[in-house]
């Protein structure tokens, strides 16, 4: 059997308003662009590579060859629910679509490098998605969603009728759960909310400089 296709939407929409209304993908921890980090931590295991840019301006971001700029839909749907959905729009767009659509924040520095891989294996033949999991947080962001359970996403969305946000799509699909062990290195899905998020997430970068493998 051939390797399953993973294509990644990395989302990157949000105006991080309690951050002073920043682009997070351009803010730096650990020498690097929060976007430079989490496309590091994915590119050895999906291709193509989708920026859901929402509203904002992707020239913006400076994004490289190895990005795909993706807006939000024609609707009323914003946020990462309106980032996945037009990520889901563009797969089924192509030739052959991925069988998988990989979805990460952009302000998550430390995603683990073999997130798809772990997945991928939860996952299964039946599983519609996996969702990540630390200790007793939900990360509905970060997950891996077959293609095949949301490929009538961006339709219910256009016309009105979709789950406004992720957590409530993983519910409706009855997504697993993917619990990522609890260990010192820290929660791998941690994100840059608040500026003391920001300075926690710096200061972590510069014990642990990049992405942690599953124990």
């Amino acid at each position: 059997m051939s390797a399953p296709r993973v294509a990644a939407v990395i989302l990157a929409g949000g105006r991080g308003e309690r951050l002073g209304g920043v682009i997070k993908a351009n803010l730096i921890v650990g020498g690097m662009r929060l976007l430079d980090r989490t496309t590091q931590a994915i590119a050895s295991s999906a291709s193509p590579i989708l920026v859901a840019h929402g509203r904002l301006d992707p020239a913006l971001m400076a994004l490289t060859e190895r990005h795909v700029p993706i807006p939000d839909l024609a609707s009323d749907y914003a946020g990462p629910l309106a980032g996945v959905a037009a990520a889901v729009a563009w797969c089924n767009s192509r030739r052959v679509p991925p069988d998988y659509l990989l979805s990460l924040a952009v302000d998550t520095p430390f995603f683990p490098h073999d997130f798809v891989a772990v997945a991928l294996a939860a996952i299964g033949a039946e599983a519609a998605a996996a969702i990540a999991r630390y200790a007793t947080q939900d990360y509905p962001t970060n997950a891996l969603w077959r293609l095949a359970s949301v490929d009538t996403l961006p339709g219910r969305v256009a016309d009105g009728g979709g789950p406004h946000s992720l957590k409530r799509l993983a519910t409706e699909l009855d997504a697993i759960h993917l619990d990522w062990p609890v260990d010192g290195a820290g929660d791998p899905f941690a994100n840059a909310n608040t500026p003391g998020d920001l300075q926690a997430l710096r200061a972590r970068a510069a014990r642990q400089p990049g992405p942690a493998a599953r124990p």
